[in-house]
């Protein structure tokens, strides 16, 4: 039986190990290091002069709106052709491909760099709506949060392990050398993300395949995103609890994206490479705790329910955020790192096993469900990072910034005890 196969359930953790090193090594970690000391404050691109900074939240802000518009279709298409296991090897080996690309990166042809950026980051975010799809089909209800910690705590520890490796080559290295060691890392986050996402793969179910003709394909995936859009609608709970993900996933993936920039601007590190190496250590930090801090929120989840947990952890968000109004030196962004590493694992893993759990018994149509939850979570990143670079414009200081996060952290909490506690109202799908 799918659901109880132990082989499968193992296999699709994996991914969470093979991927989670994009978000470490290229989103948090080492590529924003890279970018700051190597391209000028100042870049032409296309024509128009961008901060550097600027420019980075722009184009990431663009290509989250390209998934927004076509991430929806997809899904539906894949659910009414039975192969989001194909869908979900293309945008792997598409993200995966552009890291190993990025090895070239070079200011002095930025288009062509930061395209490879993007696309290494639409190639992860959408390969990650297909693999989110699988959860309800792998596993019952009553194992997801565990299993869903299990996959991200196996990401957590298998990016610590290559940021690790690549912080040995960058920093055992000549000086001159360095940018070159830092280029490779870009190459080797790109080969660990393509050859274990295999062990996936090779396991995962292929799904049946039904042959639609070219001109119905469209059509099909748009009617099976309409369907799940008319279901949620018509369920509180589901609706509810859709709308609470969405506000805090403004500040919680927010604060992923930046937390380097303003660990940059607003700690100070001193001079050289103790700055670097400090930034990067923070968060390392972050990724170590992420690990039993999934796991003890399963834990809590277990006892005292879903939506119990989730509103224990989005209240200490609101704590922290206040407490990074005070970080000025290296120990307090340490210790920050740590409080949020410990939540950050937590919130992310059962986001998604509690949006599982809410998901109609039986249906096939999961990748549809999932590019909703998908969607809520990239317009919150657009709003998040929007909303805090723009303060930071006007008020010169990304201090100030952090009073929207706590906005959207209270706001989300309030809507999580408006989702009801009971069972969805409306049982049959279709």
């Amino acid at each position: 039986m799918l659901k109880s196969n132990k082989k499968i359930q193992k296999a699709w953790t994996f991914y969470d190990w093979a991927n989670s090193v994009y978000p470490l090594v290229i989103s948090s970690a080492i590529f924003p290091v890279f970018y700051e000391g190597y391209v000028d404050e100042k870049v032409i691109f296309f024509g128009f002069e961008f901060i550097n900074t600027a420019l980075i939240t722009i184009l990431s802000s663009c290509y989250f709106l390209l998934l927004v518009l076509i991430l929806p279709v997809l899904s539906g298409i894949a659910d009414s052709t039975g192969n989001k296991r194909a869908f979900m090897q293309f945008f792997c080996y598409l993200g995966s491909f552009c890291c190993v690309l990025l090895s070239f990166f070079d200011k002095n042809h930025l288009e062509i760099s930061m395209l490879l950026f993007v696309m290494a980051g639409i190639g992860f975010w959408s390969s990650l709506v297909f693999y989110n799809a699988f959860l309800p089909e792998i596993a019952e209800k009553k194992d997801h949060d565990s299993l869903s910690a299990r996959g991200f705590s196996m990401g957590y520890f298998g990016s610590v392990i290559l940021l690790v490796l690549c912080l040995v080559l960058i920093f055992n290295a000549q000086e001159s050398e360095r940018a070159f060691y830092t280029r490779l890392c870009f190459a080797l986050t790109g080969l660990w993300w393509f050859c274990f996402s295999q062990i996936t793969f090779k396991s995962l179910p292929r799904g049946e395949k039904i042959r639609i003709k070219d001109k119905s394909t469209y059509q099909k995936g748009i009617l099976e995103l309409n369907k799940v859009r008319l279901y949620i609608m018509k369920t509180k709970r589901l609706k509810r609890f859709i709308y609470s993900f969405f506000v805090y996933s403004m500040a919680v993936q927010t604060i992923m994206l930046v937390a380097v920039y303003f660990g940059t601007k607003e700690v100070n590190w001193g001079e050289g490479a103790n700055a670097k190496m400090g930034l990067i250590i923070g968060v390392l930090l972050i990724q170590l705790i992420a690990i039993p801090g999934a796991i003890l929120l399963s834990k809590i989840s277990k006892f005292k329910g879903n939506l119990f947990a989730l509103k224990l952890v989005v209240f200490i968000w609101i704590l922290l955020c206040l407490s990074a109004l005070l970080v000025y030196e290296p120990i307090h962004f340490y210790l920050i790192s740590g409080f949020v590493g410990l939540v950050m694992g937590g919130i992310q893993s059962l986001s998604r096993s509690t949006y599982s759990k809410y998901i109609p018994s039986g249906t096939k149509d999961t990748s549809s469900f999932f590019s909703f939850y998908d969607i809520s979570e990239k317009l919150g990143i657009v709003i998040g990072m929007f909303s805090y670079g723009f303060i930071e414009q006007v008020t010169g200081s990304m201090r100030n910034s952090i009073v929207a996060l706590v906005v959207f952290f209270i706001v989300g909490l309030l809507l999580l005890f408006q989702v009801p506690k009971e069972e969805i109202s409306i049982e049959s799908y279709g």
